[in-house]
């Protein structure tokens, strides 16, 4: 396999930043390469806050005066793209809605697919652009008979492919990742920050939702969906307390659930499924959380769809390990099966299948077999 190919020849190169100290390293380090790099900002909130709460968020008015300030030290220019209402429509409503009907969604991926990748991308295409680079730790590939793969980063401590396996073929073609195939740590791009005089180099991370700055989801998704108290019951229906909105669990919860009758066998007790329809909240057992098999719709591919069932690997959530499984497509519908029972999958979830580093595609959990019991 040969290098990216960006690295090729001098590209017109879009980066996106959004003020925190990878994006800016990243705009940096295309710029070095030799690209004609211009930098943007995305305003994606209606309403910024003057300064972020804390190290959450990516969006505030300070986060877009740092962007600005990082591309004058990089020699850049820099604009400021006004895509808030894009945003809100295909990434918070989408967020609220899924978990109104007690799914469980990833945000992360649902931005990349639909703003940086899509909205974005068109838009740079449009004006001439060749590539969008954004500071995301994974790395694109071409292979020798032009094919281009996604992969993992070299530092798997940071690799963050899972949320860009929503990448068809043609994202892929112009997408760049210059933070992907070099081995450095986080504190290693800090420092490397740090030398290119880039007041961002001690700046805190953002928080994995950017759009809720006090990272309070529940609380998030009351003042949108209001208050619906329900029953929380065991696996045999039996009531044993209340909530006050199912929206506000997940599968595999354990902490809030306000259960004040112990277990019959005194040990904890996990959410193990999650109505929307009668508005319960199922508890039970940890091993009742054992799931063997899947079913994943909206299937994405990384290149050509798999023929046949295959043995991969997979990774089911942002900062999960890996797991292998069988895998094939029947009638659209991503069937898998895994090797050894996992817990704490739920529908909504993202599943993202690998091939030793390179990102085959990925689906959305519709729902899940567990191991002691039927469809979940």
């Amino acid at each position: 396999m040969t290098d990216t190919p960006q690295r090729t020849r001098p590209l017109r190169v879009l980066a996106a930043m959004s003020g925190g100290v990878d994006s800016a390293v990243a705009a940096a380090r295309a710029a070095e390469a030799g690209h004609d790099v211009t930098g943007v900002h995305l305003a994606l909130s209606a309403n910024p806050q003057s300064f972020r709460t804390g190290a959450r968020g990516c969006c505030t008015i300070e986060d877009s005066r740092d962007a600005r300030r990082a591309a004058d030290v990089i020699g850049i220019p820099f604009y400021v793209w006004d895509l808030a209402d894009r945003f809100r429509e295909d990434v918070v409503e989408d967020f609220v809605a899924e978990y109104e009907a007690g799914r469980t969604p990833n945000p992360c991926l649902r931005c990349n697919e639909k703003i940086k990748f899509a909205a974005l991308l068109d838009k740079a295409l449009a004006l001439g652009f060749d590539a969008v680079c954004t500071g995301h730790y994974a790395k694109v590939i071409l292979r020798e008979d032009g094919v281009r793969e996604l992969h993992r980063a070299s530092d798997m401590a940071k690799d963050q492919s899972y949320v860009l396996g929503v990448l068809d073929d043609r994202q892929l073609a112009h997408a760049m990742f210059p933070l992907g195939d070099t081995l450095t740590t986080k504190d290693e791009i800090r420092a490397e920050a740090e030398r290119r005089g880039l007041a961002v180099a001690k700046k805190p991370d953002s928080h994995d939702i950017c759009f809720i700055a006090d990272g309070d989801t529940q609380g998030f998704l009351a003042d949108r969906l209001g208050k619906a108290e329900g029953d929380i019951v065991d696996e045999a229906g039996n009531r044993l307390g209340t909530h006050e909105g199912a929206y506000g669990y997940t599968i595999g919860q354990r902490k809030g659930l306000r259960i004040g009758t112990p277990a019959p066998d005194g040990k904890p007790r996990y959410v193990l499924d999650i109505s929307p329809v009668d508005n319960t909240v199922t508890v039970g057992p940890a091993d009742a959380l054992d799931v063997d098999a899947l079913r994943a719709i909206k299937p994405r591919w990384c290149g050509a769809a798999p023929a046949g069932p295959g043995t991969y690997t997979a990774q089911l959530r942002a900062h999960g390990g890996e797991t292998e499984v069988r895998a094939q497509l029947v009638d659209g519908t991503l069937e898998v099966s895994f090797t050894e029972p996992v817990r704490g999958v739920a529908p909504g979830q993202a599943i993202v299948l690998y091939d030793g580093t390179r990102v085959v595609g990925s689906a959305t959990i519709a729902s899940t077999t567990r191991a002691t019991a039927d469809a979940a």
